[in-house]
């Protein structure tokens, strides 16, 4: 019998490359977003797709979500935090809208899920936060972000302590640099600056990191664990650029 997911942000990028993985193992996944289109899966897995319409950055339409999965399929597997927004700006340009929708969508929607999900989740359960590599190395001009993905480095850390217990775990996986929307915005010139630093030499895929969120899913030994998927992005801070070239200063 395969087991049930909840993925927030399932509806693309890296929450819909988890989604896929769950459904391609036999799995049944609630798919948490704005919006949903069931058809836009395979008719073979579609009726494994249960679509759930939240506002993640709204504490009672989370809750309202997770009744819905209650009454659907009475408990949850595993749960993953995908849902997400990017918003830049320095610090004398960024405004207290962008910072607040950052931190309410990246850090505060995980943990209103967490918490909303919580009489859901028993012994064997997993959380997955999905963070990334600026909540653990700074980058100019991504304050909001880094500090809602840092502040979900932290929260995994007191929840896989206080959910340990009762059997339940929690850990954060972290994507470089990964081909999505979120980075589909960006100029031909920035994309060739970040991708020069990846050791890997190339952007990850969506799929790739499913790969991983998988794994930690069914790690029974694993909680309380930071997964880098970077390509080796994070071991290369501080590094030259791949060639060997110093950085300019």
């Amino acid at each position: 019998m395969g087991r049930t997911w909840v993925v927030t942000g399932g509806s693309r990028g890296i929450g819909r490359a988890v989604v896929d993985r769950a459904l391609a193992e036999g799995d049944t996944v609630h798919v948490l977003a704005r919006s949903v289109d069931r058809k836009s899966w395979p008719a073979v897995v579609r009726e494994r797709v249960l679509p759930v319409p939240v506002d993640i950055t709204d504490p009672d339409s989370v809750a309202a979500a997770f009744v819905t999965v209650e009454q659907t399929t009475g408990s949850i597997d595993v749960l993953v935090n995908s849902a997400g927004v990017h918003r830049g700006g320095r610090i004398d340009q960024l405004t207290d809208a962008t910072w607040g929708q950052v931190l309410a969508t990246n850090l505060t929607g995980a943990f209103t899920a967490v918490r909303a999900a919580r009489p859901l989740l028993s012994a064997g359960s997993a959380v997955i936060n999905i963070g990334a590599v600026v909540g653990l190395r700074g980058y100019p001009g991504d304050a909001a972000y880094g500090a809602a993905k840092a502040g979900l480095y932290g929260l995994t850390q007191t929840l896989a302590m206080e959910l340990a217990p009762h059997g339940i775990r929690v850990n954060l996986v972290i994507p470089g640099f990964v081909d999505t929307t979120m980075t589909a915005g960006l100029t031909d010139v920035s994309r060739a600056t970040i991708v020069d630093g990846i050791p890997l030499g190339r952007p990850g895929r969506p799929e790739e990191i499913a790969d991983v969120v998988w794994a930690v899913a069914g790690a029974s030994y694993m909680t309380g664990s930071t997964v880098a998927v970077d390509g080796g992005l994070l071991a290369s801070f501080g590094a030259p650029p791949r060639g060997g070239r110093e950085t300019p200063r």
